[in-house]
């Protein structure tokens, strides 16, 4: 995370707010905070997205009677299960179990 924030920092001085543009990124945004310079802010998106959604979901109330109330979650990946899991537990806050999936033979 140094060496990367380092790198970004290096092509262009005047840099003075990180955005958190990817899913995973929140993971380590307290990780990636010791690393930025005094002054520079970061923006997590999922807040943003959370907001918008929400905004969203007010304007369309209607979109409540069409979705599924107490559905199931499944988790596919094309990486290791092992590790999969246990990032994603961390993430939902409770546990997660996957399948794997080739990218050759979609699951079923």
């Amino acid at each position: 995370i140094q060496k990367d924030l380092h790198m970004l920092f290096e092509q262009d001085k005047d840099i003075d707010t990180v955005l958190l543009a990817c899913t995973h990124y929140p993971l380590l945004e307290e990780k990636i905070v010791k690393y930025l310079p005094e002054g520079v802010r970061l923006v997590a998106q999922g807040p943003i997205v959370a907001e918008s959604l929400a905004d969203y979901l007010g304007r369309h109330p209607d979109t409540d009677e069409r979705i599924t109330q107490n559905g199931k979650r499944l988790f596919f990946t094309t990486d290791a299960i092992a590790d999969f899991e246990e990032h994603a537990t961390i993430f939902f806050g409770s546990e997660v179990k996957a399948s794997h999936v080739s990218l050759d033979k979609p699951p079923l």
